[in-house]
């Protein structure tokens, strides 16, 4: 199964990255999924399932632990294996 997710830490800060989102990109950019994209806003990454998953339990830690008072994420399933 491919999974996609997008997530965002808070609080803002439009001046700099907050060290809660830079920790929540780092996470993302070396978990090898696939269609990474960062943002300002937003983030969004693809990957087989497993991988996913993986990067959202480690991003939800690193990022929390770096000073996310909110994390916000969405997962969708964008495609499956046929039998």
């Amino acid at each position: 199964m491919r999974l996609r997710v997008e997530f965002t830490t808070e609080p803002f800060d439009l001046e700099e990255a907050p060290a809660h989102a830079v920790a929540a990109r780092e996470v993302i950019q070396k978990a090898q999924l696939d269609a990474v994209d960062v943002g300002p806003f937003g983030n969004t990454a693809e990957g087989e399932a497993d991988r996913v998953l993986a990067a959202v339990g480690e991003l939800l830690r690193d990022s929390l632990e770096a000073g996310a008072t909110r994390v916000s994420l969405q997962v969708n399933v964008i495609g499956r294996e046929t039998p």
